[in-house]
């Protein structure tokens, strides 16, 4: 993450993957019903190196977002995966 919180890289190894989309998550409100265009705006400010279509994939392939099956709708999953079964922290996201 840089100095504003905006993730520079997509990390290759798992456990750090897996705390990149937590930390994405927590810039989504939950109940709320995004369209993909949101989605983008959203992740375009927090990343700074230009993939925000895998970034769009990624939260929903691992368990963080939802979205309808023709995606039009998007939205944060109730049930959030956990980082303490990766072995990290929420402070993590504050660096």
């Amino acid at each position: 993450m840089d100095g504003e919180g905006r993730l520079k890289i997509y990390p290759a190894r798992q456990k750090y993957k897996i705390l990149s989309l937590f930390c994405l998550a927590l810039k989504f409100e939950a109940g709320r019903i995004y369209n993909e265009k949101e989605v983008n705006q959203i992740l375009m400010q927090w990343h700074t190196y230009g993939d925000w279509a895998m970034l769009r994939r990624e939260p929903y392939d691992k368990g963080f977002l939802n979205r309808k099956s023709d995606r039009t709708a998007y939205w944060l999953e109730e049930k959030q995966p956990t980082l303490s079964s990766s072995g990290l922290e929420l402070e993590a996201c504050r660096k």
